[in-house]
């Protein structure tokens, strides 16, 4: 037998999962190296979150090389020496050259490298891993699937920024991100309610990260991220859509260079900036701070004007999917975006919506609103495993 690596690198932690290449859907291990910089540890559990390992890891020059390292070492007592066949990875963006997943090659990570400045919250991290196994092992084919790829199918109008031509033709455009999530949850959709997935759906990936993506037959038409991911929603730490006036002023006015603006954009702002408090939806529903009730105010606003956007974009709306980890676990969340989408025809069983249960639309809502968990690394899984078997 043999197996598949799944691999999600942040920028102080490396994910990872591991399934049965003869059954993809199978998960045989899950593991988690944290504290990359700082204090590293690992953890391994088996199915159904059984843990299996422990570890805290030497400090010292312990880097994305080192956790890929630690990765291979610790997953191997528990492969039953079987071998891996594939690893695939996440990586957050392909440009407008990669529409689909790929075998990774030195060539292709140099081509990928290029477009770190549009994602550098992710981009590097990715890469670093990819480079460590690169060297360290050679013959375990690698597999890129790129969060931008499910977006290439949208018009190119909805791409399109109102700039001159010579940056747009450079690559100045939208490209929208969160693809591998909603790929799977597209899919998972056909199987759950065919009559509807190949409607006018808005699906929403709620979470530290957030966005919306319109589709139509199953197919990315437009969505709220657009040239990096920091743009559309309120999220965790990033602000989301802001007039560029704003950085002009910041710039102008206290002094903010390039580094500034992106730590002020991606790390500070968001509902940690407007809460002051935290940038976990959790906290701040269990808050009863003012600024706090104001974050999750503003966080919702968005998501149901962005939604009115989206409908209008579809020209009507059929149904809203709800993913990620607010849009999964958070029934306030759901319930106070769906009262704002109202006046499109939304309405919640309050008990379906309590219980999370995987549709939870009244009998008389006009637009079905589901909540489907999605499963990026099991997407992957799946997509590396067909990369290499062709």
């Amino acid at each position: 037998m043999s197996a598949i690596a799944v691999v999600n690198a942040g920028s102080s932690s490396v994910k990872f999962a591991i399934f049965d290449a003869a059954e993809a859907s199978a998960l045989r291990l899950k593991g988690l190296i944290e504290g990359i910089g700082a204090t590293p540890r690992a953890k391994l559990s088996g199915p159904g979150g059984v843990a299996l390992l422990k570890e805290d890891l030497p400090p010292d020059d312990f880097d994305h090389a080192a956790a890929t390292r630690t990765m291979m070492r610790i997953a191997a007592p528990w492969l039953d020496g079987d071998d891996i066949s594939v690893v695939g990875h996440r990586v957050v963006h392909g440009g407008g050259e990669f529409s689909a997943p790929l075998r990774v090659t030195e060539a292709i990570v140099e081509k990928l490298a290029a477009f770190i400045p549009l994602a550098p919250l992710h981009q590097p991290h990715n890469l670093a891993v990819i480079r460590a196994l690169l060297a360290d092992h050679p013959q375990v084919p690698q597999v890129a699937c790129f969060d931008t790829a499910f977006h290439t199918t949208q018009p190119p109008i909805a791409q399109a920024f109102a700039i001159p031509r010579k940056y747009s033709e450079a690559g100045v455009r939208r490209y929208g991100f969160h693809g591998i999530s909603y790929e799977y949850v597209a899919g998972r959709l056909k199987e759950i309610a065919p009559e509807i997935a190949n409607g006018r759906v808005i699906v929403g990936h709620l979470g530290n990260g957030a966005s919306l993506c319109a589709m139509k037959d199953g197919k990315s038409i437009a969505s709220t991220m657009g040239f990096t991911a920091a743009d559309g929603l309120v999220m965790g730490t990033r602000c989301g859509a802001i007039d560029p006036g704003v950085l002009v002023h910041m710039i102008d006015q206290y002094g903010f260079d390039a580094r500034g603006l992106e730590d002020f954009i991606y790390r500070k702002s968001g509902l940690l900036g407007v809460s002051g408090i935290s940038s976990d939806m959790r906290t701040l529903r269990a808050s009863f701070e003012p600024a706090a009730k104001e974050a999750i105010a503003l966080f919702v606003y968005r998501i149901v004007r962005e939604i009115g956007s989206l409908a209008a974009a579809l020209g009507g709306l059929d149904a809203i999917v709800f993913t990620g980890g607010i849009g999964e676990n958070d029934a306030d969340t759901r319930a106070e975006v769906a009262a704002g989408c109202a006046w499109l025809g939304a309405a919640l069983d309050e008990a379906a919506n309590g219980a999370a249960d995987e549709k939870i639309s009244s009998p008389d809502s006009t637009v079905a609103v589901y909540v489907i968990p999605t499963n990026e690394e099991l997407q992957i899984a799946q997509s590396a495993w067909r990369v290499i078997s062709c």
